[in-house]
C-alpha cells in the first residue's frame, strides 16, 4: 500500500547539465539552495549576483540592465538606517558607503552581462507574484529596504503580466545567446507574511504563467520544486523551525530529483569524488600529526590534483 503520492520523473534527453556546462542562477532563495548544491559538486554556476530576487519583474530588470550594461550612479542609490541601498537589488549588496555598493553593483553588472552571452543553463526561480511599487517613481522594486509601506503600493501580478516579463526575459536572453537552456521553477517557500490565500493565489499565477512560456519554447523547462514540496513532503517535518522553508532533508530531497532529471550520468563519478574531496577537507583529525593522517592528506591531494588536471575551473 502506497502512502503517499510521487511525481514521475525521467531524465532529460537533451541539453543536460554536465562539467563543461555553464550555469547562471537567479530568483528566490531556493534559487540560492540548488545553486550551492551546484557550487558543492563543482559544477561552473554563479548564484544570484543581484542577491535574492523574488519577483518576475525584479529579475527581467536584473536581466536587462545587464545586458545593456547599465552604469549605476549616485541617483540610483539612496542612503536609509545609515546604509546606502539600491531598489534594484537585494540587501547584501548594501553598503555604508556609497561609492563602495556603486562599485558592487557595477561589477555585478559586468559578469552577469558575460554569464548571459555564455551560460548553457540558466535557472530562474520566482518566489512571489507581489510585487511593490515605489510611489514616488511609480517603479516595481526588487527589495523594499525597509522603507516606511505608505512609500510603497503593492499589487499582485496578473498572469499575463508576469508572462510578459518571462517573454522578456527569454527574448533577451535569447538575443544573446540562443543556445541557452532556461530552466524554471516555482520556489516551495510560502510566504505567509502575504497571507495564507495570498500566498496561494500567487503560486497559481506563477504557475500558469510558467507553464505558458514553457509549452510554446521548447528550450524553456519547468522544474516541479513547488509541487514536489506540496505532494511528495506534505508533512511538517519537511520544514525548518519557522514552518515555511524547507529543511535540509527537504533541500537534498528535491536536489536528487533536479539531479535525476538534469544531472548527466557522465557527470556522476566526478561528483562522487567532488564530494570525498569536500568531506576529506571538512576533516578535522584527532591526530593531525600522525602517520595515518598524512597518508590521509597525500592520498587527498592526489584527488584533487586528479580533478583539477581534468576540469581546470575547479578550485577547492
Amino acid at each position: 500500500m502506497e502512502f503517499r503520492t510521487t511525481i514521475p520523473f525521467q531524465p532529460q534527453r537533451f541539453h543536460q547539465i554536465n562539467y563543461e556546462s555553464r550555469l547562471l542562477s537567479i530568483g528566490s532563495c531556493f534559487a540560492e539552495h540548488i545553486g550551492a548544491k551546484l557550487s558543492y559538486f563543482k559544477f561552473q554556476n554563479r548564484i544570484n549576483p543581484f542577491g535574492i530576487l523574488f519577483s518576475p519583474t525584479a529579475i527581467e530588470t536584473f536581466v536587462s540592465n545587464s545586458l545593456n550594461q547599465k552604469n549605476y550612479v549616485q541617483t540610483d542609490v539612496f542612503e536609509h538606517m545609515e546604509r546606502y541601498h539600491c531598489f534594484d537589488a537585494h540587501s547584501c549588496l548594501s553598503h555604508p558607503d556609497a561609492s563602495e555598493i556603486l562599485k558592487n553593483l557595477n561589477s555585478a553588472i559586468t559578469t552577469t552581462h558575460d554569464d548571459l552571452q555564455s551560460a548553457t543553463h540558466m535557472i530562474i526561480t520566482l518566489g512571489t507574484a507581489w510585487v511593490y511599487r515605489y510611489i514616488e517613481s511609480d517603479m516595481y522594486v526588487a527589495n523594499c529596504h525597509k522603507l516606511p509601506q505608505k512609500q510603497f503600493l503593492k499589487e499582485l501580478l496578473p498572469v499575463d503580466h508576469i508572462l510578459e516579463s518571462l517573454e522578456g526575459i527569454y527574448q533577451l536572453i535569447k538575443s544573446v545567446n540562443p543556445t541557452c537552456q532556461m530552466i524554471l521553477t516555482v520556489s516551495p517557500v510560502r510566504h505567509l507574511k502575504d497571507g495564507f490565500i495570498e500566498n496561494s493565489r500567487s503560486k497559481s499565477h506563477l504557475i500558469s504563467a510558467v507553464q505558458q512560456l514553457v509549452e510554446n519554447a521548447s528550450d524553456c523547462h519547468y522544474f516541479p520544486s513547488y509541487e514536489i514540496m506540496m505532494d511528495e513532503l506534505r508533512d511538517y517535518r519537511f520544514y525548518a523551525e519557522d514552518m515555511l522553508h524547507p529543511n535540509t532533508t527537504a533541500i537534498n530531497y528535491i536536489w536528487e530529483k533536479f539531479q535525476t532529471t538534469w544531472i548527466e550520468q557522465s557527470a556522476y563519478p566526478t561528483m562522487e569524488t567532488v564530494e570525498k574531496i569536500q568531506n576529506g577537507l571538512n576533516h578535522r583529525p584527532f591526530h593531525p600529526n600522525s602517520e595515518s593522517h598524512h597518508k590521509f592528506l597525500a592520498q587527498l591531494q592526489r584527488q584533487k590534483a586528479d580533478v583539477i588536471n581534468r576540469f581546470s575551473h575547479i578550485r577547492f
